[in-house]
């Protein structure tokens, strides 16, 4: 008998994905209709790669980068997302649960704090 090892479907996932440029926004539509709006320099701060937030476990830390702008958004099977940053960085892929708990009005409801903007 053989086994499916395909990983769970996401509880919710992005119907829409906006990059928002001019405002440094990246803008995200998800199946159950919350609309996410993540700062630029917020997302790139928060990247879930190894290089940015090691190997360790427990809430990932804000890593202080230059201002960089995205190239692209690109799926990561039918659970993130990879983002591909002009400086070159595209190690850091966004699964889908990671990027809602990362949704600043959520985790910031009295504002986002401005270190992170």
């Amino acid at each position: 008998m053989a086994l499916k090892n395909d990983p769970p479907k996401p509880l919710h996932h992005p119907v829409e994905v906006n990059l928002r440029e001019e405002e440094r926004l990246l803008e995200v539509t998800w199946s159950d209709g919350r609309v996410s709006t993540y700062p630029l320099r917020y997302l790139r701060g928060f990247c879930p790669c190894a290089t940015c937030q090691g190997h360790r476990a427990g809430e990932p830390e804000f890593v202080h980068t230059h201002k960089e702008s995205i190239l692209d958004v690109r799926p990561v099977g039918s659970y993130g997302m990879n983002v591909i940053w002009d400086s070159g960085h595209d190690t850091g892929i966004y699964s889908f649960a990671y990027l809602r708990d990362l949704d600043p009005q959520q985790k910031f409801p009295e504002g986002i704090h401005p270190d992170y903007l």
